[in-house]
This record gives C-alpha cells, sequence and structure tokens, in this order.
C-alpha cells in the first residue's frame, strides 16, 4: 500500500576504501547513515559490503579468498547497518557482498526495516567476468518486500538489465545497487533502472560504489553518478529525472515524492505499458525476414 504522504529516496555514491579494523568502518557506516537520516530509503551499492572484509584484512588474496573473507564478515556488517536503521526509523539496503547460501555463495543485499527484521534480495544473473573469475553462483529467488512505502524490490546491478525480472517483482520502488569499473557499464545500468522505471511505472533508485582498492580485484576500479529515476510522464520531469549526481563524485542524491506520487500517474498516464505488456508478447505480429 503506497502511504498518502510524501517519500524521501536516497541513493549512495559510495566509496570503497580499506579501514584499519571494523571500528573505523562502523563509524564510516554511521556517519553515512546520518547525513541522510531524514530520507525513508537508503540505497548502499553492490559490492559496497566488501569493506567489511577489507577491515584489518589482509593486503592482497585472490577473489575466491576475499568472497570468504565477506562471508565471514557478513552477519557483523547486517547487524552493522540494521542498528542503523532502526535508529534513524528508515529502510536500508545494505551494500551486497558474498554471503553462504545452501548452494553456495552468492552476491546478497540485504534489506533491513525500521522495526528490526532483515531480508534479502540475491543476484541473479552474473556478469561474465563474475561467472569467469569468482566462486560465486547465482541467489535463491526474487523477494519483494511489502513496507509502509509501497512494495519496494531490488535488482541489483546486471539484473536490471532484465526486464522480466522487474516485471515479476511489480514493485513501486526499484533499488538498483551497482559496481561498474568503466562509465560504458554505469552508462548500462542506468539505462536499464531507467527503462523499468518506464514499463513499470516505477521509481527506480540507482546506487554506484566508486573508487578503488589494491589488492582486492572485486573493488579495484569502480565508476559511475547516483540517480533516481521515474517514468517520463504525468507528474513526473519530463526526462523522468528526479536526481542525478555528478560522475565520480562521492555523496548522497536525494529525491523527494509527493504524496501519491508514485499511484496517481498510474490512473492517468499517457500511456500504460504494465497494462499492455501482455498485448504485446501475445500479440506481436509475424515477423518477416528480407535482405
Amino acid at each position: 500500500m503506497i502511504p498518502p504522504r510524501p517519500i524521501r529516496l536516497a541513493a549512495a555514491a559510495y566509496p570503497v576504501e580499506r579501514l584499519p579494523d571494523r571500528s573505523a568502518l562502523a563509524g564510516k557506516l554511521a556517519d553515512w547513515a546520518a547525513r541522510a537520516a531524514d530520507a525513508d530509503v537508503l540505497v548502499f551499492p553492490e559490492y559496497a559490503g566488501m569493506e567489511a572484509a577489507l577491515a584489518g584484512g589482509p593486503a592482497t588474496a585472490s577473489v575466491a579468498e576475499w568472497c570468504g573473507h565477506a562471508a565471514e564478515a557478513a552477519d557483523w556488517y547486517v547487524s552493522t547497518l540494521r542498528a542503523l536503521a532502526v535508529r534513524h526509523g528508515c529502510y536500508i539496503l545494505a551494500g551486497s557482498l558474498p554471503a553462504q547460501a545452501p548452494q553456495g555463495l552468492v552476491n546478497r543485499a540485504f534489506f533491513l526495516s525500521p522495526d528490526g527484521a532483515v531480508a534479502h534480495q540475491d543476484k541473479h544473473i552474473l556478469t561474465p567476468w563474475e561467472r569467469r573469475e569468482t566462486p560465486l553462483c547465482a541467489g535463491d529467488g526474487l523477494h519483494a518486500f511489502d513496507t509502509r512505502l509501497g512494495r519496494i524490490g531490488v535488482l541489483i546491478c546486471y539484473d536490471c538489465e532484465f526486464p522480466l525480472h522487474a516485471r515479476a517483482l511489480g514493485a513501486d520502488i526499484l533499488l538498483v545497487p551497482s559496481c561498474t569499473d568503466l562509465p560504458a557499464g554505469d552508462a548500462r545500468v542506468r539505462a536499464g533502472a531507467r527503462a523499468r522505471a518506464l514499463e513499470g511505472q516505477a521509481i527506480a533508485v540507482h546506487a554506484p560504489i566508486l573508487g578503488a582498492v589494491e589488492g582486492c580485484e572485486l573493488v579495484d576500479q569502480n565508476r559511475g553518478r547516483a540517480g533516481i529515476y521515474a517514468p517520463p510522464d504525468h507528474g513526473f520531469p519530463a526526462d523522468g529525472v528526479l536526481a542525478r549526481g555528478a560522475m565520480d563524485t562521492s555523496g548522497w542524491v536525494f529525491a523527494d515524492l509527493e504524496a501519491g506520487a508514485i499511484s496517481a500517474p498510474r490512473s492517468r498516464a499517457a500511456v500504460n505499458v504494465p497494462g499492455h505488456w501482455n498485448e504485446s508478447a501475445t500479440a506481436a505480429p509475424p515477423v518477416s525476414v528480407t535482405f
């Protein structure tokens, strides 16, 4: 149920770094959360949780070893951010990290509620690099979170480039944490997030990781810009951009949605992509191939 009140969304363009210990990382996370404490949803990027493995960790390790270190640190990382969600009365999407699942290690983002509840979403479609270089495997299903803000779904990085995932979630707000090493990768995720917003008449919150950490190939080079996007239709900006940060510039990007901003355009939009989806799938004309 979408609440009849304003909603504030926050996307982190978050700089990854090697901190001396977990105490320093807890302080960093507390500072970041405090700077966005007036937001209803805080979104951290893909692989931002690697900081929990890096803090006090080895100078260098193989990708498989880093994945193992992250899985061992996952409980501490989640409990630290869970406490911040409770303290500030907000929902937090924790930065994803390798975590142990029955089928093996997965790339998991934990969704933390202001009442202390903990849920998660795993990455489903691994990139070619992840398939080739990491021990990670696909996650355990799609999870939609029915919250006091409406239905929230998570598509981790590459997953947002596949429309059927977003359609299955049926979310009002899509959270898209990402980790890309080149501007082209960031542009692909941003294009995917904007397309999913258009198709689902939803809001997409894109949070990228920034910076570089030597000795950890998972986060050794990161580029991006945070952004929050809507369908370009009635009630939203003509280009669908609610907020967007500068390239490779760390900090929070905020968007404020007026009361009813998500639900109202669905009843008076110029187009109705969700309503016509089945028609497009079943009534496609035959294809004639010519030279």
